[in-house]
């Protein structure tokens, strides 16, 4: 055969093995995904905060796939108006209505009752989703010591709390789930958000002792870890200091991942099992990495990021 006729062949089967490749792996993800789907069903899923944005979507994909949810959130008519989302648009002959419950997720001393009623629903519980999060921004000295408070409980004490009540009805069955929905935060430190940053620490350090503590018992443990999480895809404002290394990195975090996507990533998750995910591009990945194996060169980094935002603030 011709060399040219070769060259031309080789040419058209290029466009062919580029399509059976991506249509491998269409029929990969969509089985993955259904497969996904079907290991929720029948199953009691308990979900904090489910009125906020993420809480609304891991609704809405464990409603669809068939679970038994239990949602919680702290206003009546935010969770009502959840309630009546969820219904029309499923099949009620294939889901199950949401039992409402509230809570909110900082007022430790209500966590224990509030998980009675939990239980009181089904009479057990399956997966329990610690979705619940507050966020604060702000220099260590500005913030006071009553808002460091507050931050620890709403993102550790509380979901520990809660976690802690639902405990001894998986360990007496030995079987359940435990999800704690968490941040990139939880891994490094970033400026001006360290009461944040410390109640995900903690958090972390509390679910992965958990995690081996609860083997005995089959029950499993995941951490799921994006960066920060956006209602709407949106650019970070431009500003002067743009080209620093501080400001690419923080640049992408900001960029964040969609509700819809940490929602799919957690259902993933509970289906196999798995027991951390870090949900983040490359430089925020790449970050995490070179404060574990570089810490010296990730502080330089930080510091020198902090150095030049101040200047420019001082310029403006």
């Amino acid at each position: 055969m011709p060399m040219e006729e070769m060259g031309i062949l080789a040419l058209l089967a290029l466009p062919l093995l580029l399509l059976g490749i991506s249509g491998i792996i269409y029929i990969y993800q969509s089985v993955r995904w259904l497969l996904a789907k079907s290991a929720v069903q029948n199953k009691v899923v308990v979900i904090t905060d489910a009125i906020s944005g993420l809480g609304k979507e891991c609704s809405r994909v464990f409603h669809t796939g068939g679970a038994r949810l239990v949602l919680c959130g702290r206003t009546w008519e935010k969770l009502e108006a959840l309630y009546d989302a969820l219904i029309s648009v499923a099949d009620p002959s294939m889901t199950y209505a949401p039992k409402l419950i509230l809570l909110d997720i900082s007022d430790i001393n209500c966590i224990q009752d509030v998980a009675k009623e939990i239980l009181n629903c089904y009479g057990c519980v399956d997966i329990l989703i610690n979705n619940a999060s507050m966020k604060v921004k702000g220099a260590v000295q500005s913030i006071s010591l009553e808002l460091d408070k507050k931050i620890m409980d709403a993102n550790y004490f509380g979901p520990i709390t809660l976690t802690k009540a639902i405990l001894p009805n998986m360990i007496s069955r030995r079987t359940g789930q435990i999800v704690l929905i968490n941040s990139i935060q939880g891994k490094i430190g970033m400026p001006f958000r360290a009461a944040y940053a410390a109640s995900k620490h903690a958090a972390v350090g509390f679910f992965d002792c958990l995690r081996a503590e609860m083997e005995e018992f089959d029950i499993s443990v995941s951490t799921v870890n994006p960066t920060f999480i956006c209602s709407y895809h949106r650019q970070p404002a431009p500003g002067n200091w743009e080209a620093s290394i501080w400001k690419f990195f923080f640049r992408k975090v900001s960029y964040g991942v969609h509700p819809v996507e940490v929602a799919e990533e957690v259902l993933r998750t509970v289906s196999s099992k798995k027991q951390e995910v870090l949900m983040a591009n490359p430089i925020p990945r790449a970050a995490v990495y070179i404060r574990t194996f570089f810490p010296e060169l990730f502080f330089a980094i930080v510091a020198s990021g902090i150095r030049e935002k101040l200047k420019t603030e001082e310029e403006n």
